[in-house]
């Protein structure tokens, strides 16, 4: 963590606000409904905005990108100190820390795991993998946790909110199924930038190598046998963390349903493709977003 007196000059050619916001009609899930409250909208689109700015400097940034993210992690900082002339899109997100009384170390993890992009292009197990997302999904899952329970008149009475072992590691379940899903959807994408989530040992096994994902051309048996073994593991990590909606009420059972169900969603149009996800990227069908979303709403766990 960077002192927060130690200001790093703003690198040149950082993507805009309206580049990194405008990405949000095409995520999986509804990041921040507009039937919602405003002042919940406000934090859920500054979470949003943060981890897709991190995300593109880690991703996309055509200069030094750990040096980007050096700076980044140096305007959190200043951002927590309510330094003047901090990125907005910082000073939105740290102010929603400050708001809520989040960790701002949540902040931070979300640099890490763009820093471990820099230098790990392949995971040797699915553990691997699920430790990476630790970093790289699960802060923004206990980021809207954060935003609900402020939000809330009486959070301790909402199991969900009480930020409590078992809806935090619920939290992680959801957000782990939701990157692992997105991963699925752009391997061909992340390969061609020399990235290849899926775990290696996985690929060995389905005898599938790693190089061989490509875009536009049709995926082959194994490799489609392989994307089906992935998404039944993201289902069921979807699952474990669907009893974290059960257990909210109101708005943020509203929102944390869509989060599953964009999931699903997600999961349920690779399987439409046939597993293929090269030829072109499967995306949620509404219809079925929505079909989702109102049995997750309805969800119900059965009692021991």
């Amino acid at each position: 963590m960077v002192s927060p007196c130690t200001r790093l000059p703003r690198p040149a050619g950082l993507p805009s606000e309206e580049e990194v916001l405008g990405r949000a009609a095409g995520e999986n899930f509804p990041v921040a409904m507009r039937v919602l409250p405003e002042d919940i909208r406000r934090n859920l689109l500054a979470i949003y905005g943060y981890a897709r700015f991190v995300d593109q400097l880690g991703d996309a940034y055509g200069g030094d990108r750990l040096a980007a993210l050096s700076w980044l992690e140096a305007e959190v900082d200043a951002g927590m100190a309510e330094s003047d002339g901090v990125h907005p899109l910082v000073a939105r997100a740290t102010g929603m820390v400050r708001e809520t009384g989040a960790d701002p170390k949540l902040l931070h993890d979300l640099i890490e795991a763009n820093r471990r992009d820099q230098t790990v292009t392949r995971y040797a197990t699915f553990d691997d993998l699920v430790d990476y997302c630790r970093y790289s999904a699960n802060p923004v899952g206990r980021l809207v946790l954060a935003t609900f329970a402020a939000a809330s008149p009486d959070p301790a009475r909402v199991p969900g909110l009480a930020g409590g072992p078992e809806s935090l590691a619920q939290s992680d379940s959801i957000c782990t199924g939701l990157q692992v899903a997105e991963h699925l959807q752009d391997v061909a994408e992340d390969a061609g930038a020399g990235r290849v989530y899926l775990p290696l040992r996985d690929l060995e096994r389905f005898g599938v190598e790693p190089d061989s994902f490509v875009a536009g051309r049709p995926a082959t048996s194994a490799q489609r046998a392989l994307i089906g073994f992935q998404v039944s593991r993201a289902r069921r990590l979807l699952e474990d963390g669907r009893p974290l909606a059960a257990g909210l009420s109101g708005w943020s059972r509203l929102a944390v349903s869509g989060f599953i169900a964009g999931g699903d969603a997600a999961l349920d149009a690779l399987a439409a493709a046939n597993f293929d996800p090269l030829v072109h990227t499967p995306r949620p069908n509404p219809v079925r977003l929505a079909a989702n979303l109102l049995h997750t709403w309805r969800y119900r766990p059965v009692a021991a």
